[in-house]
């Protein structure tokens, strides 16, 4: 059997970007031999350049990129692919763009399936979310995004699963920031104040790119639409109560946080909370209550969640099957490689159903 030749259009070349090819090319021998799969970047981008090249990037495509990349829009990508005839495409999203997301439904109509990072698209606004999901279907093409919620770990495969089986989902909770993680997990387990762990991890830069989201509980809010509309909830973002832990009794006028405030609050929260309980930040979605949540809360210390180290995630799931007992899936802390990984999984994923599509032509 011929190999089958698989292009990716990679949209960022940052931390994961970057990973992703390099892991790509490191292993082609193997989709090769394992697989049969030969895997080609044509284009890759930053947020303002692409660079192109037909038979795709090698081990020297940091320098071509530096070199060759010219300024592009998404209409120069598909024109460049229909001129080409490239076969077999997959637009991998690894930004954080906004923008982006409002392209993915001319890349679908243009014969390019979606894996994505970024977990914009799957929080827009219901109606645009399900128009997603109509093109999707209409012209046949896949979306995965598996790395959008944690590392790679199939949570949301996990899901979809339960949910198509037709089990029931009585409750979603857990720990889905793996900045926050960190924060809770240390200021529960030391004799420190709460600013200066905030002060750590951002020297650690755990919090670089998405402190404010981290902190206004925006991320977890997002992680938690995510889930919820898997198991085809038609919520929205405004549905969520979201409860910060940084508030505006925490803050100067200038808006610059006060420590002192901050830490006696958390200092409070801390020692009047029952005996063996530490602090979590959750999202929880109830079933019966049809309600989501963003909030702090105090945990006993021998749960799943009260025993998290590090700057672990977590993600309990509680179904009529299993009555009380959750499904747990817990997740050592993210790092490029373990995601890129995640993606890789997802462009698999998309690779066989190719591979069907075309054995059922033959």
């Amino acid at each position: 059997m011929s190999k089958l030749k698989i292009n990716i259009i990679l949209f960022g070349i940052g931390n994961i970007g970057s990973t992703l090819i390099n892991q790509i090319i490191e292993s082609q021998d193997f989709f090769l031999e394992s697989k049969n799969v030969d895997f080609h970047f044509p284009i890759i981008t930053n947020s303002t350049v692409a660079f192109f090249e037909k038979e795709g990037v090698g081990y020297s495509w940091e320098t071509n990129f530096r070199q060759l990349a010219v300024p592009f829009k998404v209409e120069d990508i598909i024109e460049f692919a229909k001129e080409n005839e490239f076969e077999n495409l997959i637009a991998v999203d690894a930004t954080d763009s906004d923008e982006l997301v409002k392209h993915y439904n001319t890349l679908i109509e243009n014969g390019f399936n979606i894996v994505a990072v970024n977990k914009k698209a799957n929080t827009l606004p219901i109606d645009l979310y399900k128009e997603l999901r109509s093109n999707l279907k209409k012209f046949d093409k896949e979306f995965l995004y598996e790395t959008s919620v944690d590392t790679g770990i199939p949570v949301l495969q996990t899901l979809r699963d339960l949910y198509y089986s037709g089990e029931k989902i009585t409750k979603i909770r857990g720990v889905f920031s793996d900045n926050l993680s960190y924060v809770f997990n240390r200021f529960s387990a030391e004799d420190v104040s709460f600013s200066s762990v905030l002060k750590d991890a951002s020297l650690l830069g755990l919090m670089k790119s998405t402190f404010k989201e981290d902190l206004s509980g925006n991320d977890t809010a997002r992680k938690l639409l995510i889930l919820t509309r898997e198991i085809g909830r038609d919520f929205d973002f405004a549905d969520i109560k979201i409860k910060p832990f940084i508030t505006e009794d925490h803050l100067e006028k200038n808006g610059v946080l006060n420590k002192d405030a901050l830490d006696k609050s958390f200092k409070i929260a801390k020692i009047t909370q029952a005996d063996n309980h530490v602090l979590r930040y959750v999202g929880e979605f109830d079933f019966e209550k049809n309600i989501l949540e963003v909030k702090l809360i105090s945990e006993p210390s021998d749960s799943a969640i009260g025993q998290l180290k590090g700057s672990d995630t977590i993600f309990e799931i509680y179904t009529k099957s299993y009555a009380s007992v959750p499904i747990v899936i817990q997740s050592a802390p993210p790092c490029k490689q373990a995601i890129s990984r995640g993606v890789i999984a997802d462009i698999l994923k998309i690779t066989e159903k190719i591979k069907n599509k075309e054995a059922v032509w033959l």
